[in-house]
């Protein structure tokens, strides 16, 4: 079954690739005194920030990916009013040994934050290598386990999705969810993002299921998620499953053993709006999953567009906010503009995709919108919060 899928699947592979760098390592994180300190600046001269993009790999979507993060870091110094910005730019190959390498002249260089770079090992090396030296680093990464000490990371997180999603269901009368996972790291930590949403927002857990993540490990899952859902007497059933792996199969899987969308709530921890072909499965018709606010991902990208003659890089937007935050911080004043502190102010910042904030333990919220799918047409049925105390937070 996964061959008449295929099409699909292979479109959306480059892409979720890309999108999920996050998960190609779990690393330790270093523990760094002082919750990442921060190195005193002057904020009424330029501020020297580091972006460590994945240049040198020798892979084309590498160079890409550097071009568009270098581009929209870019335009956001532009945009800073009464900041300047001074931005150097340092090559990683996309690999730990020179992200490392890179980090450790960007300090010598003088850089008092660095930006990037992009796979969680890089980003993970690059912090150790700056730890002593009081540097902060803001990486592209969405993995939290590289996250703290010295280690920002701006990628959305599965633990804000699911907690946006799942206070959605819990004020939809939804509240008793199932969750089925994979049973690779992914799978395993969307598990416990999810988890962990459902108690904080007051619903029941009715179950885990999970599989392997293969074909057969998928088929054999679907009869085991259904007697699940109805011992559990779920109403919802949230999956971590991606449209590059097993969301195909279960959306067409799942409704032909009867527990279908008309019956039971599908939730999804990933983007369903990509590639576009997934809005056409039936079996999604009617789910909730939850994206970046839509009015201000299009502006972000019309105005990238204009500027650069192309479209921004799925994650581009991630640089954007890096330079946004920052200037927001120097542009207060303080010398310790760029302290752990300060970057954890509660308030959060407004970046390429709606409102952001990084935590004290190196995770990050996002505002985040939910949609569904009608007529194979994505709905935004909650919109994003325009700030930390609206909906979903």
């Amino acid at each position: 079954m996964f061959a008449v899928l295929t099409p699909i699947r292979k479109r959306a592979a480059r892409l979720i690739a890309l999108l999920s760098v996050a998960w190609l390592a779990a690393c330790q994180p270093i523990v760094v005194p002082g919750g990442g300190g921060g190195p005193s600046i002057d904020t009424s001269a330029p501020v020297p920030v580091a972006l460590l993009v994945p240049r040198g790999s020798g892979q084309a979507n590498d160079e890409l990916l550097a071009k568009s993060l270098e581009n929209a870091a870019r335009l956001a110094a532009a945009d800073l009013n009464g900041v300047q910005i001074d931005l150097r730019v340092y090559s990683t190959a996309g690999n730990a040994a020179q992200a490392q390498s890179a980090a450790k002249q960007a300090v010598a260089d003088g850089a008092k934050i660095i930006l990037g770079p992009v796979y969680g090992e890089a980003a993970n090396a690059a912090g150790v290598a700056v730890a002593s030296q009081n540097v902060n680093v803001l990486t592209f990464s969405n993995n939290a386990t590289i996250a703290g000490g010295n280690v920002f990371i701006l990628g959305p997180t599965f633990n804000t999705t699911a907690t946006r999603l799942a206070s959605f269901a819990r004020r939809q009368g939804k509240s008793r969810i199932l969750v089925v996972h994979s049973e690779d790291l992914a799978g395993q930590l969307g598990s416990r993002a999810i988890q962990q949403a459902v108690a904080a927002n007051g619903a029941t857990l009715a179950g885990t299921v999970s599989y392997p993540f293969s074909q057969q490990g998928v088929v054999a899952a679907v009869p085991r998620i259904k007697a699940a859902a109805l011992a559990g007497q779920a109403d919802a059933l949230f999956l971590t499953a991606n449209t590059a792996g097993a969301l195909p199969l279960f959306a067409q899987m799942l409704p032909e053993t009867g527990l279908g969308p008309a019956t039971t709530q599908y939730i999804g921890l990933t983007r369903w709006d990509i590639p576009p072909q997934t809005l056409e499965l039936p079996g999604l018709q009617g789910g909730w999953f939850a994206l970046p606010d839509p009015g201000k991902t299009q502006a972000f990208a019309t105005r990238y567009s204009a500027a650069h003659g192309t479209a921004p890089h799925p994650i581009a937007g991630l640089a954007y906010d890096g330079v946004a935050a920052i200037g927001a911080l120097v542009k207060a004043g303080k010398s310790n503009a760029l302290s752990g502190a300060a970057l954890t102010q509660g308030a959060g910042f407004q970046g390429a995709t709606g409102i952001f904030r990084l935590r004290p333990d190196g995770t990050n919220e996002r505002g985040l919108a939910v949609a569904t799918i009608r007529e194979k047409q994505v709905v935004v049925i909650d919109p994003a919060p325009n700030s930390f105390a609206g909906a979903g937070f």
